[in-house]
């Protein structure tokens, strides 16, 4: 199954000692695998794993992970550092007096200084703490995933309704080569004969090298082959599922080059038309290609 790589997923819960914890989980895609954690300071040494976890379950896509507490009413009383208090205190009334700057301290912004208010948990309760807020973690994974999943399974049938489209115009341009080929090799018969009148004639020899050349300027069969076997690759991708968007990305971008060649050989306005079209799917399919993960 593809899976895309736009996704959201949250969770919330009370710990034990009466904090309320959330989750989310939000994704879009990248390139590679971009994370940015926001882990409140009670919770910051969960980092390492809550990367860990992340890394586990995705390959690309820019990830953000909130983590957040909030003290419930009844939860066990802040802690204040006095000690922690008065040393901000003392180095910001020298900074200020060094600075020749109004020594305007407020308590508010004191206490929002790191360290100086804190939760007093036991051991017990920070280890069933960070325990809750990894489950957490878990649980909204999983939910981003499921949606990540659910997208996916749209991106495949966009993929394979492109992909079907240009398959028919590959179809359509090849059964038309050929006449394309008789009307080119009459056009230009025509021509060498309006341009020499009857002052000369033109051996069939030299005639039927001019039309090989011609014919082999205007052969696209190989090009035909090749785009054959990518759309059957792509397919296979499709069916496959899973990480394979840098490969769907490579192999979209040699579908291009491919039916970009065939518009550079035949000036022809009706396989001209199709290539126009052909090339309309193809940049749906590259645009699409940009979200499987």
């Amino acid at each position: 199954m593809l899976r895309s790589m736009t996704g959201f997923g949250a969770s919330a819960s009370e710990a034990r000692s009466g904090t309320q914890l959330s989750v989310e989980i939000r994704s879009v895609n990248h390139r590679h695998l971009a994370l940015k954690l926001r882990l409140t300071e009670a919770l910051s040494a969960l980092e390492p794993e809550v990367e860990q976890r992340v890394r586990a379950k995705c390959e690309r896509g820019a990830i953000t992970v909130n983590l957040a507490t909030e003290r419930a009413a009844h939860a066990a009383p802040a802690r204040v550092d006095h000690a922690l208090a008065r040393r901000y205190r003392d180095e910001l009334l020298s900074l200020a007096k060094e600075l020749d700057l109004p020594a305007a301290l407020s308590l508010d912004a004191l206490v929002a200084l790191p360290g100086v208010l804190s939760e007093t948990e036991s051991a017990e309760d920070e280890r069933e703490l960070g325990a809750a807020a990894l489950e957490l973690v878990d649980q909204a994974l999983e939910r981003m995933l499921a949606m990540r999943a659910t997208e996916g399974r749209a991106l495949a049938a966009d993929l394979r309704k492109n992909a079907q489209a240009l398959a028919k115009l590959v179809a359509k341009i090849e059964k038309r080569m050929p006449a394309v080929v008789r009307g080119q090799r009459a056009a230009l018969a025509k021509r060498v004969q309006e341009l020499l009148g009857r002052k000369a004639e033109v051996s069939g020899a030299d005639l039927a090298r001019e039309i090989a050349l011609l014919a082999d300027k205007l052969d696209v069969s190989e090009e035909i082959t090749r785009l054959g076997s990518h759309l059957q690759q792509l397919e296979s991708f499709v069916a496959k599922g899973g990480r394979v968007g840098r490969q769907l990305d490579f192999l979209v971008q040699e579908i291009f080059r491919e039916v970009n060649t065939i518009g550079s050989k035949c000036s022809d306005a009706t396989v001209a038309h199709w290539v126009v079209e052909a090339k309309t799917h193809v940049e749906r399919l590259r645009e699409q290609v940009q979200n499987v993960e």
